[in-house]
């Protein structure tokens, strides 16, 4: 096999295990009951595909064939003992509650012998992994790296905190949960509340990596996007009565509703403000807008329900010049005051600078240029660099995004600001 194909199926290998890794986990998790082991058996079945399918190739059904050899891997675990005295006992408990079968495949009897409220083993490693025995962090640090199949490095960038952190965090969750014997299922009802808030994140910091992502030649995941609404639906239906559910679906399928017409012929980011506005997807516009009105319903918005308001202002104007701007800055002054941050100010600026010229947000920016959390942020400069060339400042702009360039891992974005740097002089 040529070096050239053996690359090719390298990219293959990697792209099945972006979008499968989480549910191969999820899968495993089911049978073992411990999140780390359900990873480390599915990390072996990326091993083996490494090692077999340059000879072999390919095979038709990628994801089925990682999902079986890390079941084949968990099983022989089972079977071997390793897991005996913590697993046995509740895996026989189990069996006896079946129906009684004579011969019976050893894979289908684990299955057949989990309980399944929901039917939905993602949801349930959501849920393990946001367990309250762990702190915030480590909640959305874990889920995002089972979930979404994103590195240490990608997580931290989402973050904003260094990858050694991330890395601590993720190795210490998985002792925790273990240590807890934190069982692989869904809550009742009367625990959900304590774990939703940290689950709500983590899908949204799914979205976001796949709507805009930190790293890589695309400029978007939209499997990641695909997921994490998917997922929202679900705990929609789970807790219909919380507000903020219905507000963060809402902001998913709004924001997803641009998804065709954020990227170019040759896969290159296109701006808000320069999207062909034919290409959205109407019916995730109507869906949202339906979403966000039963959050406004159940009462008082919270911060995901406010950004859903901010993003039907742009769903409901036929073109950019309609965008209702002055009311975007007012919501962002509400989000704001309702969960400050810095990166809620620079989008507040963005709005401000729309509402009321570049200077009104360049004030903000400028109040920013110091604040420790955005000292990598790439967008930082982007913004800066954007409101000063709006008020003829080129050079100023040109360094801008200069910056803004080097501190992205996103090919697709560095192209872009270069762009943008060489316009300033042009």
């Amino acid at each position: 096999m040529s070096g050239q194909d053996e690359a090719a199926i390298h990219r293959a290998i990697d792209a099945v295990w972006r979008m499968e890794s989480a549910k191969i986990i999820a899968v495993v998790a089911r049978m073992v009951r411990d999140v780390g082991l359900a990873e480390e058996l599915a990390q072996d079945a990326l091993v083996a595909a490494l090692e077999q399918w340059p000879g072999a190739g390919v095979p038709d059904n990628p994801a089925a064939w990682l999902t079986q050899v890390a079941k084949h891997r968990a099983l022989d675990r089972l079977r071997h003992g390793q897991l005996a005295e913590r697993k046995a006992p509740e895996i026989g408990r189990e069996l006896d509650a079946q129906h009684e079968m004579a011969e019976v495949d050893f894979a289908e009897a684990v299955d057949a012998a989990l309980d399944d409220d929901i039917g939905d083993d993602l949801l349930r490693l959501v849920f393990t992994a946001c367990h309250p025995v762990l702190s915030t962090e480590a909640r959305v640090a874990l889920t995002l790296r089972l979930m979404g199949g994103l590195t240490t490095d990608e997580i931290a960038r989402a973050f904003l905190v260094p990858e050694a952190t991330v890395a601590q965090r993720i190795v210490r969750a998985k002792r925790t949960l273990l240590e807890a014997r934190v069982p692989f299922e869904v809550p009742r009802r009367h625990e959900l509340q304590a774990r939703l808030a940290s689950v709500l994140e983590v899908l949204y910091l799914i979205f976001n990596e796949g709507y805009s992502a930190t790293a890589g030649d695309d400029w978007m995941r939209p499997a990641l996007c695909d997921e994490a609404m998917r997922l929202g639906r679900i705990v929609a239906e789970l807790v219909p009565d919380a507000s903020e559910v219905h507000g963060l679906v809402a902001l998913m399928e709004i924001q997803a509703s641009r998804t065709a017409a954020r990227v170019g012929a040759s896969g290159e980011p296109v701006l808000l403000l320069e999207q062909n506005r034919a290409r959205w997807d109407q019916m995730l516009i109507r869906r949202g807008l339906a979403g966000l009105a039963r959050a406004e319903a159940l009462g008082a918005l919270g911060p995901y329900a406010l950004q859903a308001a901010i993003a039907a202002c742009h769903g409901r104007a036929r073109t950019a010049d309609e965008t209702d701007w002055p009311r975007i800055a007012a919501l962002y002054d509400a989000l704001a005051e309702l969960a400050p941050s810095p990166i809620v100010e620079l989008n507040r600026a963005v709005a401000l600078s729309m509402a009321f010229g570049p200077a009104a947000g360049l004030e903000v920016v400028d109040a920013l240029m110091d604040e420790p959390a955005l000292k990598g942020y790439h967008l930082l400069p982007t913004v800066r660099g954007d409101l000063l060339f709006k008020l003829g400042r080129r050079d100023e702009a040109r360094k801008e995004f200069d910056r803004a360039a080097s501190l992205t891992r996103n090919s697709r974005e560095q192209a872009l600001l270069r762009a943008r740097a060489r316009a300033c002089s042009a």
